[in-house]
């Protein structure tokens, strides 16, 4: 059974940081492009982070440059999502995404809360 299965979320004060985590079942995430998207409430989900299974990594947004890293374990098959100097526009579901494109295959995982709040 094909499964993603993010971590890590919770409840941070302004400044701190989190590190979330995406572990894999049921495939092999080594030949995937993994992303993290997040969805604040009363908003569209929006993509934040690549990494294509070379291991280079895209940010698409400017708010998360320098804060946001994302990384990848290929023998752990789990990709992860460290987040630093964490801001309330940070607050948000994030969403963990593998993505293959010459099989069109797509899997999503259910998602895990972060909170930015003091």
């Amino acid at each position: 059974q094909v499964q993603l299965v993010e971590s890590g979320g919770g409840l941070v004060q302004p400044g701190g940081s989190l590190r979330l985590s995406c572990a894999a079942s049921g495939f092999a995430i080594r030949v995937y492009t993994m992303r993290w998207y997040r969805q604040a409430p009363g908003k569209e989900r929006e993509l934040v982070l690549s990494i294509n299974s070379a291991g280079t990594s895209t940010n698409y947004l400017d708010s998360v440059k320098g804060r946001f890293t994302i990384s990848r374990d290929n023998a752990k098959n789990t990709l992860y999502l460290q987040m630093n100097d964490l801001k309330p526009e940070d607050t948000a579901r994030y969403y963990c995404n593998a993505y293959l494109d010459i099989l069109r295959r797509e899997y999503w995982g259910q998602g895990t809360q972060v909170t930015v709040s003091s």
